[in-house]
């Protein structure tokens, strides 16, 4: 199960996770090695040269514990969980591009026994289209979505949604159009909500892993409703009953349906710059451009 935004879209994919188990399923959790600014102010991810600890699984995958870190001591949120669950858990470098992240995450999939991969994204932008007005992130899911596409012909991939809306860049009503779409589209897969003993666990690794938005759907569970200041109040997040539920969805049908467009665009990238430049030339602007420019302190230091 990987978070596939950095940050602490690992702990939505906590949720995901807790539902194969309670099938009988074993799972390894894990997510992209790229830390908000307020944690990591490096701008855009970490390459594995780059991190401190853990066991290298392949040429962009590494098995993270507790004590995993960037090189200024950063924990990554993958590291946290892996202390919170008492279990590794699993980084992976975006840096080279969705194709050899797929080959990476194929072979630590076959290292660590697994035989289906799931691609959680915590908000929605993952099927974003690029022309809306809050999206802030894209560039981060699409890769990893087209890292998935590239890898459903070695593995089962399975994407996913988890808390519409909850990161305060697309809305909870454009993600459910969105949602609507994947199912004309013949992508959408079904859906599971948060049960009460899952929103103790997911509350519980927030604790450990800082994140507003996978606690954003816990609220929408527990019947929270209205506006939601998030990010210093920079942004506002409409809690909706929509935000408990978790939206599964066929990559491959997604895009062939049209629906994952960003995903589409950065298929063939041979690396993040181009992954980035490509999405540009769309005339989308990414987390990667935001953490530049606030590094050239031209843009506020603020999530």
């Amino acid at each position: 199960m990987l978070g596939i935004g950095g940050g602490g879209d690992v702990v939505g994919a906590l949720a995901t996770a807790r539902l194969c188990q309670a099938f009988g399923a074993e799972f390894v959790l894990g997510g992209v090695a790229w830390e908000r600014w307020p944690i990591d102010p490096h701008p855009g991810p970490r390459r594995l040269a780059e991190i401190h600890g853990g066991t290298p699984l392949s040429a962009t995958t590494l098995l993270a514990d507790e004590r995993t870190t960037t090189p200024e001591g950063a924990a990554f949120a993958e590291s946290r969980m892996a202390g919170h669950l008492c279990s590794d858990t699993v980084l992976v470098d975006i840096g080279e591009g969705p194709a050899a992240v797929a080959a990476g995450i194929g072979e630590a999939s076959r290292k660590l026994g697994c035989d289906l991969v799931a691609l959680v994204d915590v908000g929605g932008d993952a099927l974003a289209h690029g022309d809306e007005q809050g999206l802030a992130s894209p560039l981060c899911d699409a890769v990893m979505l087209a890292a998935g596409l590239h890898l459903a012909g070695e593995l089962p991939v399975l994407a996913a949604v988890y808390g519409a809306g909850c990161d305060g860049e697309l809305s909870p009503a454009e993600v459910l159009e969105r949602i609507a779409a994947l199912g004309r589209a013949g992508a959408l897969l079904g859906s599971w909500g948060l049960t009460p003993v899952l929103c103790e666990q997911i509350e519980a690794a927030a604790k450990v892993v800082p994140t507003e938005a996978s606690m954003m759907g816990v609220r929408c569970a527990r019947g929270e409703t209205g506006p939601a200041p998030i990010r210093r109040g920079l942004r506002s997040v409409e809690l909706t009953p929509a935000g408990a539920v978790t939206f599964y969805f066929d990559p491959a049908a997604a895009l062939a349906g049209g629906e994952i467009p960003l995903a589409g665009a950065v298929l063939d990238a041979a690396g993040l710059t181009e992954a980035r430049d490509l999405l540009a030339a769309r005339g989308v602007r990414t987390e990667l451009d935001l953490e530049e420019a606030r590094a050239r302190g031209e843009e506020p230091l603020a999530e």
